[in-house]
């Protein structure tokens, strides 16, 4: 499923041609993608501009000067293609030619900027939905999401009160929306791995404890190391256009080469690129899920 870094990289290709444009017309051909569109959300989209296209953690949402948010999730293998009549732009270095089946266009946007907005999902796991913007907070797709993890806000102090007390492996936690919105598996792995904590870590080990009749909670240095990780790791894959790993592919096409800057994810058997380390990644199932590490340096 597409991260943080990806999404990201689609929101930036999208808001050229969406942001300030009307949608002149909205096409939903079929009745459904992972939830049945609702009945009116081709009429509350058309004749709406679109004032600004931004992001919450792994959700695109567009608003309208109707007041309404079309909120939009790439789901497995969904993504978007701008179409411009006249664009003869040659691909970058890492362009991936689409596939021209036309059966897994689901969604069709034409904008007043020329442009023609596709959205393609063969395994039909992405979604959309339009809401009225009064009403974000009590959405349950976005309820109960944590802090955004390049927003402002998000600091070790804050990572640390969410992990305190609990139990479970760092990567869990991380992984757990609650706790930051938007990380994933590849995400989580790479910044563990920059910050040398194991995933197997209990993240309440990323607060002091309190001692009787003294508060605890405070971020140690694990947290703060975190953290930073986090912030690098997501910068650096957003200014590589994403990690392309089965159907990530950028608006132009183009394939996201994060990937080739994989310290640990997907490189079980590989020497561990921390200098003076010398250890192998080995890779294990936790939760369900491939965790990739090295034993030696990450404690």
């Amino acid at each position: 499923m597409p991260e943080l870094p990806e999404v990201e990289t689609v929101r930036r290709g999208l808001q050229p041609v969406m942001e300030g444009a009307k949608i002149l017309t909205a096409e939903a051909r079929r009745a459904d993608l992972r939830f049945p569109f609702q009945p009116d959300f081709v009429a509350r989209l058309q004749g709406q501009v679109v004032t600004g296209l931004g992001r919450r953690a792994k959700y695109l949402m567009a608003d309208l000067a109707s007041g309404d948010v079309l909120l939009m999730h790439l789901g497995m293998s969904g993504s978007f293609r701008v179409i411009k009549p006249d664009d003869d732009t040659a691909p970058g270095e890492f362009h991936y030619p689409r596939a021209k089946d036309s059966t897994h266009d689901h969604v069709l946007f034409r904008m007043s900027s020329g442009a023609d907005i596709v959205f393609n999902d063969p395994r039909r796991f992405g979604y959309m939905k339009v809401i009225a913007r009064n009403a974000l907070d009590e959405e349950p797709l976005l309820r109960g999401l944590g802090p955004e993890p390049l927003g402002n806000e998000f600091d070790a102090a804050m990572l640390a009160h969410a992990c305190a007390g609990k139990a479970t492996s760092l990567k869990a936690a991380l992984l757990d929306q609650r706790v930051v919105a938007g990380l994933g598996n590849i995400y989580v792995c790479e910044a563990l791995h920059r910050s040398h904590l194991s995933p197997r870590r209990i993240a309440a080990t990323l607060a002091t404890k309190g001692r009787k009749g003294v508060g605890g909670g405070e971020p140690t240095d694990h947290a703060q190391r975190l953290v930073g990780a986090i912030h690098t790791v997501l910068n650096d894959a957003i200014k590589a256009g994403g990690s392309s790993l089965r159907d990530h592919r950028q608006t132009s096409g183009e394939l996201g080469y994060f990937q080739h800057s994989f310290k640990v994810y997907d490189r079980e058997g590989e020497k561990c690129t921390t200098p003076g380390c010398g250890g192998a990644i080995k890779r294990f199932t936790q939760n369900g899920r491939s965790t990739f590490w090295c034993p030696k340096c990450q404690k």
